[in-house]
């Protein structure tokens, strides 16, 4: 029987960067494709024929979250069972389709249909990261780890300045097509070049499992979504928090009893992987958060004490920096976790965040103060986001990597949403009103925005005392459950 030593074995060194540019290539594409909306969100209520309400347009980003949440478990684990580099594809495929949909049409409904398809390409990243440890040699793995995994955060932060370029210079269509070419040619590549991965899990799908966890991520990621405008005592907001609760519990139960279960639940409760999940929560916190809490700051006008009244582009391009740390340090940072193993670059990693947001509470005079904060956020952002994966895949049984990774990746999405919400919240709770060129502007406070950098101090400086707590080898498992 060949194994993935077997197949590592015999790939090239050039085979293995060519297997790497592909998937990366792919992964990059979906980040891409989950935040270069962000920027034009404000342009396309009046682009858009009809002019559709705030809370429609918000559902071109609620949708593709929704569905991005369902489909990692889901094809994670489809992805174990029939083989990673088939769901890989078919990951890639939503890509591709969602977009060209959406790069055709100005209609909202299809609009929303079309990014609901793309979300499902979320699955594509934690695909990615678990093929490529099963094909490439031990010595490429971390490194490509590494890299994928940066993905997550390059993309996000490469989406804003080409989604305010676009926004400011061209037809929002192209941001939709930048994203069907990528995922394209990507596709290509893997179906070309890229071979299947060996080991994979006997079993049949889980359809109850798969519907209960379903509806309970739908559950608790809507009502975070949409805070800003059901607001927090809503009983909406309450019953879908509480309707979640309940669903993850039965979800559990039925989890225990089934014989060939969606997740293993026994090898989520081992002490490791239930740490990196909640550090991987705490991150995507603090990742998000950079996000809102910096193009809109910076875009706020010089009468709010801290803003520099720039636009949508600039904005963009002051997340560039961290975008490129992400990217350039993700073979620095496999080379620390083979030095100091993963759990301690884990936590340096969060300690690096934290630093950086405490820059930005403190320098507020210059928008290099800003980006020189967010750039030091996206270092710590490369440490982490490398760390987890490695940490998830030392502690993980081979048949098993992708839907693991995929339960990772979806513990960082449930930080974004988190972050969201109470970033939204509190940035909305705190406004203040004044007439800029004899038009009433409204804006958050600079105490507001305090508020929240010093939330995302806090998640990251408990993420990495949970860092510090996780073993660095797989003998170490045999602690107590969580």
């Amino acid at each position: 029987m060949t194994t993935d030593a077997d197949v590592a074995a015999h790939t090239s060194s050039g085979r293995a960067r060519l297997e790497l540019l592909i998937v990366g290539t792919a992964a990059l594409a979906v980040s891409l494709s989950q935040s270069l909306l962000i920027p034009v969100m404000g342009i396309l209520g009046v682009q858009i024929p009809g002019r559709p309400s705030e809370s429609t347009l918000e559902w071109l980003l609620t949708s593709t979250l929704l569905v991005g949440a369902v489909a990692v478990p889901l094809l994670g684990r489809l992805g174990d069972m029939f083989g990673k580099r088939l769901i890989l594809m078919v990951a890639t495929a939503t890509l591709v389709i969602g977009s060209v949909l959406c790069g055709v049409t100005d209609n909202i409904g299809l609009l929303i249909a079309g990014r609901a398809i793309q979300g499902a390409s979320m699955a594509a990243i934690p695909l990615g990261i678990s093929l490529l440890s099963s094909l490439l040699p031990r010595d490429k793995v971390g490194p490509a780890i590494a890299l994928i995994s940066a993905m997550l955060g390059v993309g996000g932060a490469l989406a804003l300045p080409i989604g305010g370029f676009i926004g400011e210079h061209a037809d929002y269509h192209w941001l939709f097509w930048i994203t069907a070419i990528a995922g394209a040619v990507a596709l290509l590549g893997i179906w070309l070049v890229v071979p299947e991965a060996p080991n994979r899990s006997r079993g049949r799908v889980d359809y109850l499992g798969a519907v209960l966890l379903s509806a309970a991520l739908v559950a608790l990621l809507l009502p975070l979504a949409e805070t800003a405008e059901w607001g927090w005592g809503s009983g909406r907001t309450i019953g879908l928090l509480v309707a979640a609760l309940v669903l993850f519990g039965v979800f559990g139960l039925v989890q225990r009893r089934t014989a060939q279960p969606l997740v293993d639940l026994v090898a989520l409760r081992r002490r490791p992987i239930v740490l990196t999940n909640v550090a991987s929560v705490l991150f995507g916190f603090a990742l998000f958060a950079m996000m809102i809490g910096t193009a809109q700051y910076v875009q706020a006008p010089k009468e709010s004490g801290y803003g520099f009244d720039s636009s949508i582009l600039t904005s963009g391009f002051a997340m560039l920096p961290a975008g490129l740390m992400m990217l350039l340090l993700s073979g620095v940072s496999a080379r620390m976790i083979h030095t100091i193993g993963a759990p301690r670059t884990l936590a340096l990693g969060a300690l690096v965040v934290a630093l950086g947001w405490v820059v930005r509470i403190g320098l507020t005079a210059h928008l290099w103060e800003v980006v020189l904060g967010t750039t030091v956020i996206g270092v710590g952002v490369a440490l982490g986001y490398a760390a987890m994966p490695t940490l998830i895949n030392t502690h993980t049984p081979v048949t098993e990597l992708a839907a693991a990774n995929g339960l990772n990746s979806l513990a960082r999405s449930v930080g974004t949403s988190i972050a969201s919400a109470i970033g939204g919240s509190v940035l909305a709770g705190h406004v203040v009103v004044a007439k800029v060129a004899g038009e009433l502007v409204g804006w958050s406070t600079l105490g507001s925005y305090r508020a929240l950098f010093g939330a995302c101090v806090a998640a990251s400086v408990v993420a990495a005392g949970l860092a510090v707590l996780v073993p660095r080898h797989p003998d170490s498992d045999a602690m107590p459950e969580l």
